[in-house]
């Protein structure tokens, strides 16, 4: 074969070839065309269109009062689909758009806005978003009054994508409480306990796949709507749990402690009225964990409650018997119990032994009626329901760890161990629910956070309090549990915390730590108990772990943050004060009692109101009180500028006005009017000294 026809050969097969190709490509494209058409066109709609969630609208929680602790707040990002205006608009507008966008975001000249806009409607885009930032409802009311966008979404092409964000308006109070929840569903606090309360239902839209990834939406009528979710209205008062959370990071600040805990509870309902859990973090104090109700803690001192309601219950003690504490030192097998006061109490009453916190006496108590029958003395942690979990409102309490016998770890010391708070662990909240019991006149009441849920005005569900048991004890033995918890603050342990206007009742706890197996000489401190002690409206626990300093035991670490809390509730609750007496508004010694010292302006207001006669000698603004027969006499009381001014008798409010005014520094104790200064009236005022203010009713 020449060259001729070798080449003419290869010419032809490779004709070949392409003809067979370009058949083969064209019988592809009508099968694809015309006989799995249908099936490659619903296939690119899955991929182009889809149903995506809608997201609803987070409830809000509430405090008691309907300030709001979290809530939903609307943010948006802008885009834009440039296809939609019309030349005319777009044209006449889109250079006053590039310079409000320009001036609002900053992150480009008018100039490179106008071209991307530009170019993205030459392209054919009709998704462009126009900065990563997002911007809130205000500043979305404003850009609709922008050039283009003043048109709307479909005449001028703006799309507000709605982004919600949760926000807590009183930051980081009760923080832990609130809680949190994240995209995994999981989080902590009332926004994980009520989160299906409080998501409401997703709705669902059609969607468009576009360039750079995107989705917008296609309202073609085929949405479903989402359902918004319900709010919650918790039981805490913000106030209290503001004064709450501030005496707890003071103590924890001044003793350097690791973490610390408050829970305030309404005796008759229930209601935790504020709630504080504060953690050692970095160079300050941060809710991080929920101590009060998923921490579990040798009780100490505070479970000795429970001994003596078994003891009562059980023996026929009575709380002038005696009992021998020795040198403050109980041999029991190759260990010892020991009291803290060096040397012993020798021989007391068992009430005294209970004011005095002997855990000599208890454990010999407990060993005497109990040591043959340890499940009676088991029996009343269950009773009292100590050893099961509470099944509180919000998620994550602590599973009690009760050793019985029989059990593993069960041993001849066990018991006696117990009596006085040791070898089991509870929750603060469970101690805390013990305590009101008794406050409540033995009826023991589940504990309750959340009040109510509900839309607007309409109630979903309204939450009342559980009561775990009617009768804690007979009516003969709570009235000795109150008399020795009174005991306590007037005689006991915790006589530093003694009031004068009304009465504490309530047992200090101090539990060694146990570390590696072996008690540590680091500490629990803690202080449960009530008020006023003849009436109580509240109760409530503080508990205070490894404080530093020589500074270490209930009563001094953890009682004066109860007694902090307790008169700051009471200066502000009028209806747990006595009362007034019309008689015995003018004192003999014709100093007016009630009505010492302060603006004259409001005192007069005071004495017209209640029909007290009173008198000036001459236009002054702060005034002093004598008395002139059954009459108020003002007497001058104004400041002297450069000197100290007289503030005994005033309210903090005036005092507080007049000696800051001045350029004094106060701290203040106790409640009610001045009755004492640190630096005399009518010295030289030194600007930025310190004077101390003493307070009584």
């Amino acid at each position: 074969m020449n060259i001729k026809k070798s080449i003419l050969l290869r010419i032809r097969v490779a004709f070949l070839v392409m003809i067979l190709f370009s058949i083969a490509i064209v019988s592809k494209i009508s099968m694809i065309q015309f006989v799995q058409g249908e099936k490659w066109k619903e296939r690119a709609n899955r991929i182009t269109y889809q149903f995506r969630p809608v997201k609803a609208t987070r409830g809000n929680i509430y405090s008691d009062n309907g300030s709001l602790l979290a809530t939903s707040l609307p943010f948006y990002k802008v885009a834009i689909d440039p296809t939609v205006p019309s030349d005319k608009i777009f044209n006449g507008e889109i250079d006053s758009l590039a310079h409000s966008l320009s001036q609002f975001f900053g992150e480009k000249s008018p100039a490179q806005y106008a071209r991307k806009i530009r170019d993205a409607r030459l392209e054919g885009r009709q998704y462009m978003l126009i900065s990563r930032r997002e911007i809130n409802f205000h500043q979305k009311k404003g850009m609709m009054n922008w050039p283009l966008f003043r048109h709307g979404r479909y005449k001028g092409g703006v799309i507000f994508e709605k982004v919600d964000k949760r926000f807590n308006p009183f930051h980081d109070l009760s923080r832990r409480t609130v809680g949190f929840i994240n995209e995994n569903k999981r989080g902590a606090g009332l926004e994980y306990s009520f989160n299906e309360v409080l998501a409401g239902e997703d709705g669902e839209a059609m969607y468009q796949k576009i360039a750079g990834g995107n989705w917008k939406p296609v309202f073609d009528g085929s949405e479903v709507k989402s359902m918004d979710g319900y709010n919650i209205t918790t039981t805490i008062d913000v106030n209290l749990q503001d004064v709450s959370e501030t005496a707890l990071r003071r103590s924890l600040k001044d003793h350097g402690a690791d973490y610390g805990l408050v829970v305030v509870m309404e005796v008759e309902t229930g209601e935790i009225k504020a709630i504080s859990n504060l953690s050692k973090v970095g160079g300050g104090y941060y809710e991080s964990y929920n101590y009060a109700v998923g921490g579990l803690h040798e009780p100490g001192s505070t479970f000795k409650l429970l001994t003596m309601i078994a003891l009562l219950e059980e023996t026929s003690i009575s709380l002038n018997d005696s009992i021998d504490t020795g040198d403050g030192v109980y041999q029991i097998y190759n260990n010892r119990v020991r009291d803290h006061h060096e040397g012993g109490w020798g021989k007391m009453t068992i009430k005294e032994s209970f004011e005095k916190s002997s855990n000599v006496a208890m454990a010999k108590l407990v060993e005497k009626h109990f040591g043959l029958d340890p499940e009676k003395y088991i029996s009343y942690i269950d009773q009292l329901h100590l050893s099961k979990p509470l099944d509180f409102q919000i998620m994550g309490g602590g599973d009690p760890k009760i050793v019985r016998p029989g059990e593993p770890g069960w041993s001849g010391i066990t018991l006696p161990w117990m009596s006085h708070g040791y070898g089991l662990e509870i929750t603060p909240l469970q101690t805390l629910t013990l305590y009101n019991a008794v406050a409540n006149g033995g009826k023991m009441i589940k504990p309750i956070i959340v009040s109510s849920t509900g839309q607007a005005q309409n109630t979903v569900d309204n939450y009342k309090t559980e009561v775990l048991n009617p009768r804690i004890c007979s009516p003969e033995t709570l009235t000795k549990l109150k008399l020795m918890l009174e005991g306590v603050v007037e005689n006991g342990t915790a006589n530093n915390i003694k009031g004068t206007h009304y009465k504490i009742a309530g047992k200090t706890g101090t539990a060694q730590i146990l570390e590696n197996g072996r008690y540590s000489a680091r500490y629990i401190t803690s202080f449960a108990g009530y008020f006023p002690a003849h009436s109580p409206k509240y109760s409530a626990i503080v508990l205070i772990k490894n404080p530093k300093g020589w500074r270490q035991y209930g009563s001094n670490v953890a009682a004066p943050v109860f007694k902090e809390i307790a008169d700051n509730i009471y200066s502000r609750d009028i209806e747990m004060h006595d009362i007034y007496n019309d008689n015995e508004v003018i004192a003999e010694d014709g100093i007016f009692p009630l009505i010492r010292a302060g603006n004259r302006l409001e005192l007069e207001r005071i004495c017209n109101e209640i029909g007290i006669a009173n008198h000036r000698e001459d236009e002054v603004e702060w005034v002093r009180t004598a008395t002139r027969g059954n009459a108020v006499l003002w007497k001058s009381n104004e400041p002297v500028p450069g000197l100290v001014p007289n503030v005994k008798g005033m309210t903090l409010r005036d005092a507080l006005f007049l000696l800051e005014s001045s350029g004094l520094k106060v701290v203040h104790n106790g409640i009610g009017r001045v009755s004492e200064q640190s630096i005399i009236p009518g010295r030289k005022i030194v600007k930025g000294a310190t004077i101390k203010l003493e307070l009584d009713i």
